[in-house]
């Protein structure tokens, strides 16, 4: 005569029941966001989108460049889903900021070198003579000069770092909490 075997006992998943009373969801392990620096690839690559489109609107100075830190802050936080404290959307500020200064530094450098090449600066002067407005002429008194020209590639960054800083502070202020207030009582 044979022994009598026992069948193995089941998996443990099928054993558990159905309806969820014991059954423990699993935990998702939890990964440390990127530091907020240009070797964040995800951050790089919204703030030269951003930049892009700050300098597009290059005839809204002032309020681009704080649109674009501001923008810059929402697409992060929607893309990734990670809350931003205030520093990190400076950073991220800072880092469009940079990125829109080193596209206006080339178109205006690039303007600057057509306009004292050849007669091309007789030209542009014979057609803004009309103006009345005396800072177009002094204006294109300091393209003349190299030192003023470099004093304004300095106000340039100044300006875009600083308002693009500023609008990633307000976007992070503003969108990038993890659980932003949904109204209810304001007393």
């Amino acid at each position: 005569m044979e022994p009598e075997t026992t069948p193995p006992p089941p998996p443990q998943w099928q054993t558990q029941p159905l309806d969820g009373a014991d059954a423990v969801p699993p935990v998702a392990p939890r990964l440390e966001p990127l530091p907020m620096n240009f070797r964040n690839p995800v951050a790089v690559r919204i703030a030269a989108l951003v930049s892009l489109g700050a300098s597009a609107l290059f005839f809204l100075p002032y309020v681009n460049w704080l649109a674009a830190g501001y923008f810059a802050v929402f697409l992060y936080r929607r893309k990734t889903g990670t809350s931003l404290n205030i520093g990190a959307g400076v950073r991220i500020g800072w880092m469009t900021g940079v990125l829109t200064f080193a596209i206006l530094a080339v178109f205006f450098s690039g303007f600057v070198v057509l306009l004292n090449a050849g007669g091309m600066r007789e030209v542009f002067e014979a057609q803004l003579k009309s103006s009345p407005d005396p800072r177009i002429q002094q204006v294109l008194g300091m393209i003349k000069s190299a030192p003023d020209v470099l004093g304004m590639l300095a106000n340039f960054f100044i300006f875009t770092t600083c308002l693009s800083m500023v609008g990633g502070a307000l976007g992070a202020k503003l969108v990038g909490h993890a659980n932003p207030p949904r109204g209810g009582n304001i007393a």
